[in-house]
Protein backbone atom coordinates (compact mmCIF):
# COMPACT_ATOMS: atom_id res chain seq x y z
CA UNK A 1 0.00 0.00 0.00
CA UNK A 2 1.08 3.73 -0.81
CA UNK A 3 -0.13 6.67 0.38
CA UNK A 4 0.71 10.51 -0.56
CA UNK A 5 0.79 13.60 1.51
CA UNK A 6 1.61 16.89 1.29
CA UNK A 7 1.01 20.36 2.90
CA UNK A 8 0.01 23.51 1.33
CA UNK A 9 1.97 27.04 2.19
CA UNK A 10 -0.34 29.92 1.06
CA UNK A 11 -1.39 33.64 2.01
CA UNK A 12 -5.05 32.60 2.79
CA UNK A 13 -7.54 30.29 4.31
CA UNK A 14 -8.81 28.48 1.20
CA UNK A 15 -8.02 25.61 0.07
CA UNK A 16 -7.60 25.46 -3.82
CA UNK A 17 -6.75 22.54 -5.92
CA UNK A 18 -8.85 20.06 -3.44
CA UNK A 19 -11.33 18.99 -5.81
CA UNK A 20 -14.88 19.04 -4.83
CA UNK A 21 -16.56 15.67 -2.16
CA UNK A 22 -12.86 14.35 -2.51
CA UNK A 23 -12.13 14.41 1.37
CA UNK A 24 -13.52 11.85 3.68
CA UNK A 25 -12.50 13.08 7.15
CA UNK A 26 -11.01 16.86 8.54
CA UNK A 27 -9.11 16.61 11.32
CA UNK A 28 -8.14 20.03 12.38
CA UNK A 29 -7.67 22.65 15.54
CA UNK A 30 -7.79 26.27 13.86
CA UNK A 31 -6.34 29.47 15.39
CA UNK A 32 -8.19 30.46 18.36
CA UNK A 33 -10.15 33.91 18.01
CA UNK A 34 -9.41 36.26 20.97
CA UNK A 35 -6.31 33.82 21.98
CA UNK A 36 -3.61 36.51 22.23
CA UNK A 37 -1.16 34.25 20.75
CA UNK A 38 -3.44 34.66 17.15
CA UNK A 39 -4.17 38.00 17.08
CA UNK A 40 -1.58 38.39 14.20
CA UNK A 41 -2.25 35.82 12.02
CA UNK A 42 -6.57 36.82 11.90
CA UNK A 43 -5.26 40.82 11.30
CA UNK A 44 -3.01 39.08 8.89
CA UNK A 45 -6.07 38.55 6.98
CA UNK A 46 -8.54 41.26 8.02
CA UNK A 47 -7.29 44.69 9.50
CA UNK A 48 -10.29 45.49 10.95
CA UNK A 49 -9.67 42.58 13.22
CA UNK A 50 -6.44 44.99 14.65
CA UNK A 51 -8.91 47.71 14.76
CA UNK A 52 -11.29 46.45 16.95
CA UNK A 53 -8.49 45.09 19.50
CA UNK A 54 -7.18 48.55 19.45
CA UNK A 55 -10.19 50.44 20.25
CA UNK A 56 -11.05 47.77 22.70
CA UNK A 57 -14.11 46.41 21.48
CA UNK A 58 -13.35 42.58 22.08
CA UNK A 59 -16.95 41.07 20.94
CA UNK A 60 -16.59 43.06 17.45
CA UNK A 61 -12.70 41.47 16.98
CA UNK A 62 -14.40 38.13 18.10
CA UNK A 63 -16.85 38.10 15.08
CA UNK A 64 -14.54 39.44 12.43
CA UNK A 65 -12.20 36.40 13.64
CA UNK A 66 -14.98 33.76 13.02
CA UNK A 67 -15.74 35.32 9.88
CA UNK A 68 -12.11 34.46 8.39
CA UNK A 69 -12.73 31.12 9.95
CA UNK A 70 -16.26 31.00 7.98
CA UNK A 71 -14.46 30.76 4.51
CA UNK A 72 -12.65 27.53 5.51
CA UNK A 73 -15.89 26.14 7.24
CA UNK A 74 -17.54 26.61 3.53
CA UNK A 75 -14.66 25.26 1.71
CA UNK A 76 -15.28 21.61 4.08
CA UNK A 77 -18.37 21.82 2.70
CA UNK A 78 -17.30 21.81 -0.63
CA UNK A 79 -14.58 19.26 -0.46
CA UNK A 80 -16.16 16.77 2.23
CA UNK A 81 -17.85 13.68 0.57
CA UNK A 82 -21.37 13.03 1.45
CA UNK A 83 -20.94 11.51 5.13
CA UNK A 84 -17.95 12.70 5.38
CA UNK A 85 -17.25 13.69 9.18
CA UNK A 86 -14.68 17.56 10.33
CA UNK A 87 -13.53 16.94 13.62
CA UNK A 88 -13.14 20.99 15.17
CA UNK A 89 -10.34 20.78 18.07
CA UNK A 90 -11.20 24.29 19.92
CA UNK A 91 -10.93 26.10 23.08
CA UNK A 92 -12.87 28.70 24.27
CA UNK A 93 -11.40 31.99 25.27
CA UNK A 94 -11.34 34.33 28.70
CA UNK A 95 -9.40 38.02 28.06
CA UNK A 96 -9.72 41.12 29.50
CA UNK A 97 -10.62 43.84 26.67
CA UNK A 98 -10.35 47.80 28.26
CA UNK A 99 -11.86 46.74 31.63
CA UNK A 100 -14.16 43.94 31.01
CA UNK A 101 -13.50 40.60 31.16
CA UNK A 102 -15.11 37.62 29.71
CA UNK A 103 -15.60 34.50 28.22
CA UNK A 104 -15.67 34.35 24.37
CA UNK A 105 -17.52 30.57 23.49
CA UNK A 106 -16.02 29.57 20.18
CA UNK A 107 -17.20 26.06 20.66
CA UNK A 108 -20.74 27.44 20.62
CA UNK A 109 -19.94 29.91 17.24
CA UNK A 110 -18.44 27.23 15.12
CA UNK A 111 -21.48 24.66 16.20
CA UNK A 112 -23.92 27.47 14.62
CA UNK A 113 -21.49 27.72 11.86
CA UNK A 114 -21.78 24.27 10.69
CA UNK A 115 -25.14 23.93 11.47
CA UNK A 116 -26.17 27.09 9.16
CA UNK A 117 -24.12 24.85 6.62
CA UNK A 118 -26.62 22.02 7.21
CA UNK A 119 -24.27 19.41 8.98
CA UNK A 120 -25.36 17.16 11.84
CA UNK A 121 -23.96 17.51 14.74
CA UNK A 122 -22.89 14.62 16.59
CA UNK A 123 -21.62 13.94 20.00
CA UNK A 124 -18.95 16.38 21.05
CA UNK A 125 -15.97 15.11 23.44
CA UNK A 126 -14.50 16.87 25.94
CA UNK A 127 -10.91 17.07 26.01
CA UNK A 128 -9.81 17.70 29.55
CA UNK A 129 -5.96 18.93 29.60
CA UNK A 130 -4.00 17.50 32.59
CA UNK A 131 -3.11 20.46 34.58
CA UNK A 132 -0.31 20.87 37.64
CA UNK A 133 -1.47 24.41 38.31
CA UNK A 134 -2.10 25.30 41.78
CA UNK A 135 -4.54 28.15 41.24
CA UNK A 136 -8.21 26.61 39.93
CA UNK A 137 -9.59 30.06 39.82
CA UNK A 138 -8.97 33.61 38.99
CA UNK A 139 -10.58 37.51 39.80
CA UNK A 140 -11.51 38.06 43.91
CA UNK A 141 -9.73 35.12 45.46
CA UNK A 142 -11.23 34.11 48.46
CA UNK A 143 -14.04 37.25 48.31
CA UNK A 144 -17.97 36.54 46.32
CA UNK A 145 -18.82 36.88 43.38
CA UNK A 146 -16.25 38.19 41.26
CA UNK A 147 -13.64 35.01 41.11
CA UNK A 148 -13.70 33.12 37.78
CA UNK A 149 -13.82 29.11 37.21
CA UNK A 150 -10.52 28.35 35.31
CA UNK A 151 -10.88 27.06 31.52
CA UNK A 152 -8.94 23.28 31.46
CA UNK A 153 -10.76 21.44 28.78
CA UNK A 154 -11.17 22.00 25.09
CA UNK A 155 -13.49 21.05 22.65
CA UNK A 156 -13.63 18.36 19.91
CA UNK A 157 -16.76 19.11 17.39
CA UNK A 158 -17.88 16.18 15.49
CA UNK A 159 -20.07 16.98 12.64
CA UNK A 160 -21.37 15.11 9.67
CA UNK A 161 -21.94 16.36 5.95
CA UNK A 162 -25.61 14.82 5.65
CA UNK A 163 -26.45 11.14 6.43
CA UNK A 164 -24.12 8.26 7.12
CA UNK A 165 -21.76 7.37 4.75
CA UNK A 166 -22.67 4.61 2.09
CA UNK A 167 -19.90 2.06 2.10
CA UNK A 168 -21.06 -0.15 -0.69
CA UNK A 169 -19.25 -0.48 -3.76
CA UNK A 170 -16.10 -1.15 -5.11
CA UNK A 171 -13.63 -1.90 -2.42
CA UNK A 172 -14.74 0.32 0.59
CA UNK A 173 -16.33 -3.00 2.03
CA UNK A 174 -13.05 -4.38 2.42
CA UNK A 175 -11.12 -1.65 3.74
CA UNK A 176 -13.75 -0.77 6.42
CA UNK A 177 -12.71 -4.55 7.89
CA UNK A 178 -9.45 -3.91 7.72
CA UNK A 179 -9.64 -0.27 9.19
CA UNK A 180 -11.40 -1.64 12.37
CA UNK A 181 -10.40 -0.78 15.95
CA UNK A 182 -9.78 -3.43 18.86
CA UNK A 183 -13.05 -4.19 20.99
CA UNK A 184 -11.19 -2.06 24.08
CA UNK A 185 -10.38 1.07 21.87
CA UNK A 186 -13.24 1.20 21.24
CA UNK A 187 -15.20 1.80 24.51
CA UNK A 188 -12.20 4.25 25.05
CA UNK A 189 -12.30 6.47 22.25
CA UNK A 190 -15.87 6.70 22.38
CA UNK A 191 -15.76 8.09 25.44
CA UNK A 192 -17.19 11.43 25.67
CA UNK A 193 -13.96 13.01 27.78
CA UNK A 194 -10.60 12.28 26.93
CA UNK A 195 -7.73 13.22 29.30
CA UNK A 196 -4.09 13.96 28.03
CA UNK A 197 -1.94 16.60 27.88
CA UNK A 198 -1.66 19.13 25.47
CA UNK A 199 1.98 19.88 23.57
CA UNK A 200 3.59 23.26 23.17
CA UNK A 201 7.15 23.88 21.79
CA UNK A 202 9.16 26.60 20.97
CA UNK A 203 8.91 27.51 17.01
CA UNK A 204 12.11 27.64 14.72
CA UNK A 205 13.15 30.68 13.00
CA UNK A 206 11.35 31.81 10.80
CA UNK A 207 7.84 31.31 12.17
CA UNK A 208 5.66 33.68 13.02
CA UNK A 209 4.99 33.12 16.24
CA UNK A 210 7.23 32.06 18.99
CA UNK A 211 5.25 28.78 20.62
CA UNK A 212 3.12 26.31 19.30
CA UNK A 213 -0.09 24.78 20.52
CA UNK A 214 -0.33 21.54 18.29
CA UNK A 215 -2.81 19.21 19.61
CA UNK A 216 -1.26 15.73 20.58
CA UNK A 217 -0.57 13.09 18.16
CA UNK A 218 -2.95 10.89 20.21
CA UNK A 219 -5.79 12.97 20.01
CA UNK A 220 -5.37 13.50 16.19
CA UNK A 221 -4.31 9.56 15.44
CA UNK A 222 -7.72 8.34 17.76
CA UNK A 223 -9.86 10.47 15.31
CA UNK A 224 -8.19 9.85 12.38
CA UNK A 225 -8.77 5.69 12.98
CA UNK A 226 -12.42 6.28 14.37
CA UNK A 227 -13.70 8.58 11.43
CA UNK A 228 -12.06 7.44 8.42
CA UNK A 229 -10.98 4.03 5.96
CA UNK A 230 -7.64 3.18 5.35
CA UNK A 231 -6.55 4.71 2.03
CA UNK A 232 -9.18 7.73 2.52
CA UNK A 233 -8.47 11.34 2.17
CA UNK A 234 -7.62 13.57 5.56
CA UNK A 235 -7.70 17.14 5.50
CA UNK A 236 -6.33 19.70 8.00
CA UNK A 237 -7.35 23.28 6.64
CA UNK A 238 -4.72 24.43 9.12
CA UNK A 239 -2.25 22.31 9.55
CA UNK A 240 0.29 23.77 11.61
CA UNK A 241 3.10 21.68 12.49
CA UNK A 242 1.50 18.29 10.13
CA UNK A 243 0.66 16.92 13.65
CA UNK A 244 -3.30 15.62 11.51
CA UNK A 245 -0.78 14.67 8.76
CA UNK A 246 1.78 12.64 10.73
CA UNK A 247 -1.87 10.40 12.28
CA UNK A 248 -2.73 9.75 8.60
CA UNK A 249 0.35 8.46 7.83
CA UNK A 250 0.90 6.14 10.76
CA UNK A 251 -2.68 5.25 9.86
CA UNK A 252 -2.23 4.63 6.17
CA UNK A 253 -4.54 7.64 5.21
CA UNK A 254 -3.50 9.84 2.25
CA UNK A 255 -3.74 13.59 3.75
CA UNK A 256 -3.77 17.46 2.40
CA UNK A 257 -3.15 20.33 4.81
CA UNK A 258 -3.12 24.02 4.65
CA UNK A 259 -0.63 26.53 6.24
CA UNK A 260 -0.35 30.04 6.13
CA UNK A 261 2.65 30.49 8.16
CA UNK A 262 5.79 29.35 5.89
CA UNK A 263 7.97 29.64 8.59
CA UNK A 264 6.46 25.86 9.81
CA UNK A 265 7.59 24.34 6.99
CA UNK A 266 10.91 23.21 8.46
CA UNK A 267 9.05 21.74 11.39
CA UNK A 268 6.76 19.74 9.52
CA UNK A 269 9.57 18.42 7.22
CA UNK A 270 11.65 17.33 10.63
CA UNK A 271 8.99 15.77 12.16
CA UNK A 272 8.08 13.69 9.17
CA UNK A 273 11.63 13.09 9.78
CA UNK A 274 11.03 11.74 12.84
CA UNK A 275 7.72 9.69 11.83
CA UNK A 276 9.33 5.72 11.56
CA UNK A 277 10.05 4.88 14.99
CA UNK A 278 7.14 7.26 16.14
CA UNK A 279 4.85 4.65 14.43
CA UNK A 280 6.92 1.75 15.37
CA UNK A 281 6.53 2.27 19.00
CA UNK A 282 3.09 3.48 18.37
CA UNK A 283 2.03 0.45 16.89
CA UNK A 284 4.53 -1.59 19.84
CA UNK A 285 2.31 0.04 22.45
CA UNK A 286 -0.96 -0.54 20.70
CA UNK A 287 -0.24 -4.22 20.39
CA UNK A 288 0.99 -4.87 23.74
CA UNK A 289 -1.73 -3.34 25.05
CA UNK A 290 -4.06 -5.86 23.84
CA UNK A 291 -2.16 -8.68 24.18
CA UNK A 292 -2.35 -7.24 27.93
CA UNK A 293 -6.78 -6.55 27.47
CA UNK A 294 -6.47 -10.31 26.45
CA UNK A 295 -4.64 -11.67 28.92
CA UNK A 296 -7.13 -9.89 31.50
CA UNK A 297 -10.10 -11.19 29.54
CA UNK A 298 -9.55 -14.49 29.18
CA UNK A 299 -8.44 -14.21 33.25
CA UNK A 300 -11.88 -13.00 34.37
CA UNK A 301 -13.52 -15.86 32.99
CA UNK A 302 -14.11 -14.26 29.14
CA UNK A 303 -13.78 -16.32 26.16
CA UNK A 304 -11.54 -15.13 23.44
CA UNK A 305 -13.83 -16.50 20.50
CA UNK A 306 -12.39 -15.02 17.84
CA UNK A 307 -8.87 -14.80 15.98
CA UNK A 308 -7.54 -12.23 13.66
CA UNK A 309 -6.81 -12.99 10.07
CA UNK A 310 -4.37 -11.41 9.52
CA UNK A 311 -2.01 -11.19 12.51
CA UNK A 312 -3.29 -14.11 14.44
CA UNK A 313 -3.72 -12.50 17.75
CA UNK A 314 -7.37 -13.62 19.38
CA UNK A 315 -9.56 -10.65 19.64
CA UNK A 316 -13.38 -10.40 21.20
CA UNK A 317 -15.59 -9.87 17.95
CA UNK A 318 -16.02 -10.91 14.78
CA UNK A 319 -15.56 -6.94 13.24
CA UNK A 320 -11.89 -7.14 14.37
CA UNK A 321 -10.89 -10.85 12.57
CA UNK A 322 -10.75 -8.22 9.75
CA UNK A 323 -8.64 -5.64 11.05
CA UNK A 324 -4.99 -5.03 9.51
CA UNK A 325 -2.74 -2.78 11.40
CA UNK A 326 -0.31 -0.70 8.65
CA UNK A 327 3.50 -1.14 9.31
CA UNK A 328 5.12 1.98 8.26
CA UNK A 329 8.25 0.65 6.00
CA UNK A 330 9.66 4.02 4.24
CA UNK A 331 8.95 7.49 3.79
CA UNK A 332 10.01 9.31 0.30
CA UNK A 333 9.89 12.65 0.16
CA UNK A 334 8.57 14.05 -3.13
CA UNK A 335 8.26 17.99 -3.10
CA UNK A 336 7.99 20.68 -0.66
CA UNK A 337 6.69 19.07 2.56
CA UNK A 338 5.32 16.44 0.24
CA UNK A 339 6.08 13.10 0.32
CA UNK A 340 4.89 9.16 -0.47
CA UNK A 341 4.86 6.46 2.70
CA UNK A 342 4.65 2.75 1.49
CA UNK A 343 3.85 0.27 4.41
Amino acid sequence: MRTSHVVHIQTAYAMAGVSDESIHLVVTSPPYPMIEMWDAAFASQNPAIREALAAADGIRAFTLMHEELDKAWREVRRVLVPGGIACINIGDATRTIGKDFQLYPSHARIVAAFSGLGFQSLPEILWRKQTNAPTKFMGSGMLPAGAYVTLEHEYILIFRKGGKRDFKGGDAEDRRRRSAFFWEERNSWFSDVWEFKGTSQAMASGAARDRNAAFPFELAHRLVNMYSLQEDTVLDPFAGTGTAMLAAMASGRNSVGFEIDAGLKAAIEARVGQLLPLAKELIDKRLCAHAEFMKQHVARGKEAKYKNDHHGFPVVTNQETGLVIPQLRGITRTGDCAFDVTY
